[in-house]
């Protein structure tokens, strides 16, 4: 009796327990348009991959990218970009509250819409079996090369495809083979390959077969010829991005958006540049400052890394710079008379020692030159983002325009020792008439527009070059 009163306490005690786990509510993420809004900030979750996200030539690109650009725009919020490590989570970090939408194309699946909110469909695909032709394929007959390929979805029984685990095609490939009445064996691969990288195996001849959606399919055949795309596995499907299911004005302002953008034919511009323009994909697929292929932003990274260590600044910052000056063309020209990587102009170029403003070492080195005078011009300022702001935005409008601004500055109670949101509103303040005519102010007028989206511009693209640029020497 004693034995079975302590197994009876026992099992209350643990069925106690699972009853409080099972009643303890979830814990949720409140945060919606209002909150997003307030914090000036929309935090969005994408891939890195060749059509998603990615550098090329030391500027930032990809579809999701420039709709995010374009959403931000329309919802007057900054866009924080994070790159997803591992695909198979990015609904349970939305879900968590690290990100606020996941742009990346979701398939809207019925299992999904249990755990997350889509948007209204960006575009329509269908999902396909992605196989390698033979390698000598270009020396066989059409029919001989035909021979070696699956024609129908049925002949996949018994073999194995390779699929990321959690994804759409996973689901697909089990649907399938109950379907064709037969098995399919599915090699489920790691969470953090992109499809592209999946697709590459199959043309490294890594894995047999993969499944992808057709507008990825194709884009990745149009440079690797070798492979065949023309199984269907799949019918039209929805590709959506996804938010909390507790952001309903999120969701809502997002939807009105999509449909407001349909109506824009950029909008297939942009659609088309990543999925159709098969030229433009076989150029940055091979180029070396493609940043898939190479840890390179420009040609000129050596100059820039040399140089930046003259200055004891971060080389991708430096980077940044000189793309911003010239986006990385050694004979580039001003209407003002500037020239080269660093747009130097003749008088700065002659007293900083450059003989040759078109050679990219020459320019270079005496563009940092000036760098480092106009940031030593700032020593009273000890944040050192700050002093760099302050000596990249002289860079752009001269060293007197932002001393005016920083006297501005203290004439409204604002910080003159910090360039953001308080220097950098008092020089778009000095494009005025009643501010550049005070008798404190030494230079004048100044284009104040110019100097303050070239210090935002280049610290954005600096953590663009952040995320796809590890930092060794």
């Amino acid at each position: 009796m004693l034995r079975y009163l302590f197994w009876l306490s026992i099992t209350i005690v643990f069925l106690s327990c699972i009853k409080q786990v099972q009643t303890e509510p979830k814990k949720t993420v409140n945060r919606d348009l209002t909150e997003i809004k307030k914090s000036d900030t929309l935090k969005a979750l994408v891939t890195y991959s060749a059509t998603s996200y990615f550098l090329y030539r030391g500027q930032p690109m990809g579809y999701e990218y420039e709709l995010l650009k374009r959403l931000g725009k329309q919802l007057d919020v900054n866009i924080e970009i994070t790159v997803t490590q591992n695909l198979n989570n990015m609904l349970e970090a939305l879900n968590n509250g690290e990100v606020d939408i996941v742009a990346h194309g979701l398939a809207v699946t019925s299992e999904r819409k249990e755990k997350v909110s889509f948007t209204d469909y960006l575009y329509l695909t269908q999902q396909v079996l992605v196989q390698k032709k033979p390698d000598n394929w270009r020396q066989l007959s059409w029919a001989e090369t035909q021979k070696s390929l699956i024609h129908d979805a049925i002949e996949l029984i018994g073999d194995t495809v390779a699929v990321r685990a959690n994804s759409s095609y996973l689901k697909r490939l089990q649907n399938l083979s109950k379907e064709i009445g037969g098995k399919i064996h599915i090699d489920t691969l790691n969470g953090n390959l992109s499809t592209d990288e999946i697709i590459q195996m199959v043309v490294d001849g890594k894995i047999k077969y993969t499944i992808a959606d057709k507008n990825l399919a194709q884009i990745n055949a149009s440079y690797y010829p070798v492979l065949n795309i023309d199984v269907p596995v799949s019918f039209s499907q929805r590709i959506a991005w996804a938010v909390r299911d507790n952001s309903p004005e999120l969701l809502d302002s997002v939807n009105k958006w999509i449909k407001q953008e349909r109506k824009d034919a950029v909008y297939y511009v942009i659609y088309n540049k990543y999925f159709k323009n098969k030229r433009d994909f076989r150029r940055r697929i091979k180029s070396d400052f493609y940043s898939l292929n190479k840890n390179q932003i420009s040609q000129y990274d050596p100059l820039i890394k040399r140089n930046a260590k003259n200055l004891n600044w971060d080389w991708r910052l430096l980077a940044s710079l000189i793309y911003q000056e010239s986006r990385f063309k050694p004979a580039a020209k001003s209407w003002a008379g500037a020239k080269g990587l660093m747009q130097m102009m003749p008088a700065t170029a002659k007293e900083m020692g450059v003989k040759n403003r078109l050679d990219p070492e020459d320019n270079i080195r005496g563009g940092t030159k000036y760098l480092k005078q106009l940031f030593g011009n700032f020593n009273q300022i000890e944040d050192t983002t700050q002093r760099i702001m302050f000596a990249m935005a002289s860079y752009n409008c001269g060293y007197q325009h932002v001393r005016d601004a920083q006297r501005l500055a203290e004439a409204n109670n604002l910080n003159p020792k910090r360039w953001t949101n308080n220097v950098d509103s008092m020089i778009l303040a000095l494009s005025y008439p009643k501010n550049y005519n005070k008798e404190f102010i030494n230079y004048g007028y100044v284009r104040g527009i110019e100097p303050f989206k070239y210090v935002n511009q280049i610290f954005e693209r600096f953590e663009h070059y952040k995320k796809f640029i590890t930092l060794i020497e």
